[in-house]
């Protein structure tokens, strides 16, 4: 079972699939109970609170997945 930051950052990638599916690819199987006390407890740990999963997809997230935005990069590796 992941614990920590972590499991943030394990449940912030699995956020969009919900709950049951971030805690299986935590660690934490069907105990979703145990999975969300010990995510709130991480995420007081670092100062955040969230009321649900979902607080965890940030606007970077949700534009990136909708190929919105637009990507800044130099021409070649060697040319900035």
């Amino acid at each position: 079972m992941l614990k920590g930051i972590e499991l943030i950052d394990c449940a912030k990638a699995n956020a969009k699939q919900g709950v049951a599916v971030a805690a299986k690819q935590s660690g934490y199987e069907q105990n979703i109970a145990l999975f969300q006390e010990n995510l709130n407890k991480a995420c007081q740990d670092i100062g955040v609170n969230i009321d649900e999963l979902s607080d965890l997809i940030t606007d970077r997230q949700i534009v990136k997945e909708n190929n919105q935005g637009l990507d800044i990069a130099p021409d070649t590796n060697t040319q900035l």
